[in-house]
């Protein structure tokens, strides 16, 4: 087996970061009285569900595109690609939670962030097909 220990410690961080949007949630259903299973009720608790729904579903598509980058191309390049996209969705979560007008540039790196996982993954996945 090859080690990647960057890409497994970013991974370990993008971990960390679902569980504390998760607690947020969790958090604000107790500040704001909002019983499970509604999802409305206070624009507080709304941003801080959405934060954390949002936050998972690119999780979803970073992680894969993380581990493929990793494999194919540089366990370190996978991992600052890995925590920008990390620390791009902090700054998202933050934004969004102050005012959700001002999430755009968190959002916007945490894609490019993306985009260039997925682009370096895919070429080092075709150079294995050219070989």
């Amino acid at each position: 087996m090859t080690a990647l220990p960057y890409t497994a410690l970013v991974t370990l961080l993008i971990c960390l970061l679902l569980f504390g949007t998760a607690a947020n949630v969790g958090r604000a259903r107790g500040l704001y009285g909002i019983k499970a299973p509604a999802v409305t009720g206070h624009e507080m608790f709304e941003r801080a569900y959405r934060i954390q729904m949002n936050t998972l579903e690119s999780a979803v598509l970073v992680l894969p595109t993380l581990w493929l980058f990793a494999g194919f191309m540089s366990d370190r390049g996978a991992a600052v690609l890995g925590t920008l996209w990390l620390a791009a969705r902090i700054w998202y979560a933050i934004a969004y939670q102050g005012n959700p007008k001002k999430r755009g540039t968190g959002f916007g790196l945490s894609m490019l962030a993306f985009g260039a996982l997925g682009l370096g993954a895919l070429w080092g996945v075709v150079q294995v097909f050219m070989q």
